[in-house]
């Protein structure tokens, strides 16, 4: 490095690692967030939190995040030369899609948020191919911008000497993992993570469920002004499965003046077209979950459907009357507002997964099989967790 770079990058620290995460990685928790995502904190933008999983007992989808948040935590202190005095204060999942944007700013600029230090950013989809817009800006120094590519993580100071932007997204939906460190230890995510799960996972109602349970429903609604106006919006669970073309059928009765929370809870079937598959989920989480399971898993799982038994029956006319009637609940009668938000672009892997509802129902095994994995291996970890009020990697015997 010169002496003029060595300048620079005192002046704006920062640096960028091609690769970090592998494209297994990325699918893995592009799945997570797709089928677990609130509204976020401003117009357009979606997010999963650790906690909000553990809330809606999915708990165990925190697992995939542990081996990466430790390889960020470890490459910062090493770049920072400030090995383990770090403590990481926040994990989530971001998405910002069509319309989304954000101006010049740095990551400790509000008073509440001079405890941040570091930030990372992993880019989980890419430019070009995922999603139009979006590039990621400095406003001095260099690299000046950042074409995100799946795999790749920036890693700057949360401060003055690092300000930056967001283009607007044009197409698609752009999916970051963000970390925000800190050296305050009050402000350890962990320690905090740790006690929910202690009290979620040992709850004598949630210890052997897998089941998503969805949050209040205002958490899922995005208006148009990014207010909680069930009057001027869309519900995301549902207007994602949409998107992807699914409806959904709720047996039971319902009506246009039911309320959402009480749809979302409700068990369902999933519909496409004209057709409806006879297989219940347990509510819409339910459904989105292994939808994007198959999404993530689907040209795998086509390999062993032959065996399969499905259940597939047309729809009759009071069945679609009452799959508008919940549409119309739940999209506000605007469903092109909807498409707009999630509309994707086209990539070849998308397209290679050709729907089948055989497939669907071998996700149905499958993510049963990959959840249930998750749940047996969070509970062995519980008890090394609380006892350092820390989540990371344990190896445990065989």
């Amino acid at each position: 490095m010169s002496e003029v770079e060595f300048e620079a990058q005192l002046q704006h620290p920062r640096f960028i690692i091609p690769n970090l995460l592998s494209l297994d990685e990325c699918k893995e928790l592009e799945f997570i967030h797709k089928s677990s995502s609130t509204v976020g904190y401003r117009p357009n933008v979606f997010s999963t939190t650790l906690s909000h999983l553990i809330a809606t007992n999915s708990s165990h989808f925190i697992l995939p995040f542990v081996p990466i948040r430790e390889r960020l935590k470890d490459k910062l202190e090493e770049f920072f030369k400030c090995e383990y005095e770090l403590f990481i204060e926040f994990t989530g999942l971001i998405s910002w899609s069509r319309g989304a944007s954000i101006g010049w700013h740095s990551d400790d600029n509000r008073p509440y948020l001079k405890q941040r230090h570091f930030s990372a950013v992993c880019y989980l989809n890419s430019y070009g191919k995922d999603f139009n817009g979006g590039l990621f800006h400095f406003q001095d120094g260099e690299p000046a911008s950042i074409m995100p590519m799946a795999g790749d993580v920036v890693m700057y100071t949360a401060d003055q000497r690092n300000i930056h932007s967001v283009d607007e997204i044009t197409d698609g939906e752009r999916l970051t993992l963000a970390l925000w460190f800190t050296r305050d230890g009050s402000h350890d995510e962990d320690r905090k993570l740790v006690s929910l799960l202690s009290q979620h996972l040992l709850h004598k109602n949630m210890a052997g469920s897998y089941l998503p349970l969805p949050a209040s429903s205002n958490m899922y609604w995005l208006s148009q002004n990014q207010a909680s106006n069930h009057q001027l919006g869309f519900n995301i669970c549902w207007a994602r499965l949409h998107v992807l073309g699914y409806d959904i059928y709720i047996s039971q009765d319902c009506c246009c003046e039911s309320d959402v929370s009480e749809l979302l809870a409700k068990p369902l079937c999933l519909v496409r077209g004209n057709e409806l598959l006879d297989q219940e989920f347990v509510n819409i989480l339910h459904a989105l979950q292994v939808v994007h399971f198959y999404c993530w898993k689907g040209s795998a799982l086509q390999t062993n459907e032959l065996n399969i038994d499905t259940k597939v029956v047309r729809l009759s006319d009071v069945q679609t009357e009452k799959i508008s009637a919940v549409n119309s609940v739940l999209s506000n009668a605007d469903d092109a507002f909807a498409s707009s938000v999630f509309r994707g672009m086209p990539s070849e892997e998308n397209e290679s997964i050709c729907f089948n509802w055989t497939g669907i129902v071998a996700a149905v095994a499958s993510w049963e099989d990959y959840v249930s994995k998750l749940r047996k291996q969070i509970h062995l970890l519980l008890p090394y967790w609380r006892m350092h009020e820390s989540i990371y990697s344990v190896q445990l015997g065989k």
